[in-house]
């Protein structure tokens, strides 16, 4: 690491914090993705706040900030109208009745008229109840058992979908048939016996599942965009041939697009290749930073939740605060923002720190859809979670995240994770960060002759 990130002047005050922390809340942390054994070694930063594309951290650091909360900060931090909604929201009416109100119709409606696949919606709390109930739906619907999902994403934390994010490729089984790993003890192993997991990028190997298992498929989940192993694009045609197997074998196809929605476009990730799945969960992008989430889809699927066939519920759920939010998010994103903006802004970056690694011939690509990506330090082409484990360099990664935050620009530690751009971003934000990143880039490259010797 680099002497400024251990210097204890400038952290002094985070790692008084962590220390204290750590005495209450396991790990000091809320969140696994926080945790210093997650990358935020020697202790995770403490934030004081947060204002549009920046942060400042409890000992007066500011950061171009690209984290974004890992997602939800589609808009920026503290955005003016979002915050004014709330703020009305809470002082005119309050915050939780467990009874509908008038304006989660005008919120239901709003998405549905923002997404292809949704015909009908339920709010929910969070992307990982939105995943579970669509896996319900899908069970119910087809009165099937078996579900495919893929190696190298993730669906949330639940017992019941959290297998094989990142496996042990020692422990995970063959190239084109790995085994389902649970994500750590606790996790029952029976319930691995109801998922069948698929290196993505590869319809041959879904085909021949789907003619193995067909019968007892209810659905695929997938993220349209593989946004949790760094960021991988679908090959061309790999997402229509999803659709076209799951309704040949008449399972469902679900989208899990927690972090592509509305952040790739209005009508998410779908709208964009023009495919429309069966059941879409959403979340991140909604809330202008918020906890809001949603499952919506096919009329005739989600009409199993209108008689309480399936069971969709939650004491939050629609409420006050998160529909306020929810609203307000979705007004600036379908007359406000500009996603053409958006995708200049980002692009630029991405363009930018591409030129930048060729310039000093550091093997390298970064990969991304309009405003999330990840880069990667590598010679080979990533197409699944296995080429990342095989030929990403996780310690060249490290270093040149270690000297982009000494100057000030802040993302996750993890290689496996993505760099997000916002709404917020000004062009003085990325033009700062390039001018930072050929320096971080200089810095690397020294250090990596000292590691390589």
């Amino acid at each position: 690491m680099t002497e400024s990130f251990l210097s204890p002047d400038r952290y002094r005050r985070s790692a008084a914090l962590f220390e204290a922390a750590q005495r209450v809340i396991p790990a000091g942390v809320n969140s696994t993705a926080r945790a210093a054994f997650s990358g935020w070694t020697p202790h995770p930063i403490f934030v004081d706040h947060g204002t549009g594309a920046t942060v400042v951290d409890v000992d007066g650091n500011e950061y171009i900030d690209y984290l974004l909360g890992l997602g939800p900060m589609l808009l920026g931090h503290r955005p003016e109208g979002v915050t004014r909604a709330v703020i009305e929201r809470i002082q005119s009416v309050g915050t939780v009745f467990a009874m509908p109100t008038e304006l989660e119709i005008e919120l239901a409606s709003a998405i549905a008229a923002a997404v292809p696949s949704i015909d009908t919606v339920r709010i929910v709390n969070s992307g990982t109840e939105g995943v579970l109930y669509a896996l319900r739906l899908a069970r119910t619907y087809t009165g099937r058992r078996k579900v495919i999902r893929f190696e190298g994403q993730y669906h949330g934390f639940a017992d019941a979908i959290y297998w094989s994010k990142h496996p042990d490729l020692a422990v995970a089984g063959p190239d084109r048939h790995p085994v389902a790993v649970a994500q750590g003890p606790g996790v029952p192993t029976e319930m691995g016996d109801s998922l069948i997991i698929a290196p993505w990028n590869d319809l041959d190997a879904i085909e021949e599942i789907l003619v193995q298992h067909g019968d007892d498929v209810a659905a695929i989940i997938t993220e349209p965009i593989m946004c949790n192993t760094g960021c991988i694009v679908p090959e061309p045609g790999y997402l229509e041939g999803l659709r076209e197997l799951t309704t040949r074998h008449g399972a469902l196809l679900i989208f899990d697009e927690v972090i592509t929605g509305f952040r790739i476009a209005l009508g998410g990730a779908q709208a964009a290749y023009g495919i429309t799945p069966d059941l879409t969960v959403l979340a991140k992008g909604l809330g202008g930073g918020f906890p809001v989430a949603a499952v919506g889809g096919r009329r005739e699927v989600m009409d199993l939740a209108a008689d309480g066939t399936v069971s969709i519920a939650g004491t939050y759920s629609g409420n006050t605060i998160a529909v306020a939010s929810a609203l307000e998010s979705l007004r600036f994103l379908s007359h406000e923002a500009s996603y053409d903006d958006l995708y200049r802004r980002s692009n630029r970056l991405r363009e930018g720190l591409a030129a930048l690694l060729a310039e000093r011939s550091i093997a390298g690509d970064v990969v991304g859809v309009g405003p999330v990506y990840q880069v990667w330090f590598t010679d080979v082409e990533i197409h699944n979670y296995r080429d990342a484990a095989r030929h990403a360099r996780a310690d060249l990664f490290r270093i040149w995240w270690e000297e982009m935050l000494d100057r000030g620009v802040l993302f996750h530690p993890g290689h496996l994770e993505n760099l997000f751009v916002s709404f917020a971003h000004r062009d003085e934000e990325i033009d700062a960060t390039l001018e930072r990143a050929s320096d971080a880039l200089d810095a690397l490259v020294l250090r990596a002759r000292t590691l390589t010797r």
